[in-house]
C-alpha cells in the first residue's frame, strides 16, 4: 500500500475504516517488514524523547550557546500557572511545552524532527497539552504521531520540508499543519474533518519566509514554533465544528511547493533577507561570527 495523496488517503481510510494513524502504520509494517508492536514501540521512544525535551525545557532558564535565545518556556510556564494567560489551557500549554522543546533544540539537547529541528516545538507541544488537559493517555499520543507521520509523508513526497528549499512554509508551516490534523483525529474527528485541518493550517502559514538571524534556527524560529500550536488548534476546531477547507488539501500543498519555488533565494535560509538583514540581525551575527580587526 502507498498513500501518495491526501485525496487517496480519505479514500484509503474510508475503504479500510481506520483511522489515519493506523493506515500509516500498515504502511510501515509492509515498507519495513516489522511487525506492528515492533514499530508501535519505537514510535513510543520517540515520544519520551518528546517528553524529556518539553521536561528539560521548562526548567532551564539557561541560555544557548548563542546568546540569543533561552529562559522563554520558564517565563512562559510560570506566567501559566500563575492563572493569567489569555488563550485558555489548551494554546497557553502547548506555548509552554513548545518553547521547552525549541529551546532544548537551541541548547543542544535531544529532540525528534517533526519533520525537521526547527519545527520541532509544534508536534510536542499540542500532544502533551492533550496529555495535561484531557489526559489524553500515551497510546493515543503515539497513534497521534503515526497521524502526523502520514500527513508529514504526502506534504514531504508532494511538496518539501525544508526551509531551504521552500522557506519556513515549508517547515513550520508544514508542522503546524500536522499538528491540526493529528489534534483533529486525536479528538474524535473523520479522516476529511483531519485533512481539512491540514490544509486550513497550511494556508494561514503560506509564504512565510525563513529569515534566520545568523542562520541559527533560534531568532525567529522558536516563537514561529509557539505561534504554529495557536494555529494548529484553531484549524482543528474549524474542522471539528464542520468548516470545510474551500481549496482542496492536494491543491494548498501545491501552491506551497509553487510559492517556493517563486521565493528568492534571500528567503530561504540563506540569512541573507528578512529579519536576519535588520539591523540587530546584522549585529547579532557580527558579534557571534565576525572577528574585529
Amino acid at each position: 500500500m502507498k498513500v501518495q495523496s491526501m485525496k487517496e488517503l480519505i479514500e484509503v481510510c474510508e475503504r479500510e475504516q481506520k483511522t489515519i494513524g493506523e493506515i500509516m502504520l500498515m504502511m510501515e509494517t509492509e515498507k519495513s517488514g516489522k511487525d506492528q508492536n515492533t514499530i508501535i514501540n519505537m514510535m513510543e521512544e520517540r515520544l519520551i524523547k518528546m517528553k524529556e525535551a518539553v521536561d528539560c525545557g521548562i526548567k532551564d532558564a539557561s541560555t544557548a550557546p548563542s546568546g540569543i535565545s533561552g529562559g522563554d518556556a520558564v517565563r512562559m510556564y510560570d506566567y501559566v500557572n500563575q492563572g493569567k494567560s489569555l488563550s485558555g489551557n489548551y494554546v497557553s500549554n502547548a506555548m509552554s511545552f513548545s518553547l521547552a522543546t525549541s529551546e532544548n533544540n537551541a541548547r543542544m539537547g535531544v529532540i525528534v524532527a517533526t519533520p525537521t529541528a526547527g519545527a520541532a516545538g509544534i508536534l510536542p507541544g499540542v500532544l502533551f497539552s492533550l496529555h495535561k488537559n484531557d489526559g489524553t493517555p500515551y497510546k493515543d499520543l503515539v497513534m497521534g504521531l503515526f497521524t502526523a507521520s502520514m500527513l508529514g509523508f504526502i506534504i514531504a513526497n508532494r511538496s518539501f520540508i525544508s526551509g531551504a528549499a521552500g522557506g519556513c512554509q515549508a517547515e513550520v508551516g508544514s508542522a503546524t499543519a500536522m499538528a491540526a490534523g493529528t489534534i483533529c483525529e486525536l479528538k474524535g474527528g473523520t479522516p476529511q474533518q483531519a485533512v481539512n485541518a491540514t490544509a486550513i493550517a497550511m494556508k494561514s502559514l503560506l509564504g512565510l519566509v525563513c529569515d534566520p538571524v545568523a542562520g541559527l534556527v533560534e531568532v525567529p524560529c522558536i516563537k514561529r514554533n509557539v505561534i504554529g500550536t495557536s494555529i494548529a488548534f484553531s484549524a482543528a476546531d474549524m474542522a471539528l465544528a464542520g468548516i470545510e477547507s474551500r481549496i482542496p488539501c492536494d491543491e494548498v500543498i501545491e501552491a506551497m511547493y509553487r510559492v517556493g519555488k517563486d521565493m528568492p533565494r534571500t528567503l530561504r535560509e540563506t540569512a541573507l533577507g528578512g529579519l536576519a538583514t535588520t539591523e540587530t540581525g546584522k549585529q547579532v551575527k557580527e558579534r557571534l561570527f565576525c572577528k574585529k580587526s
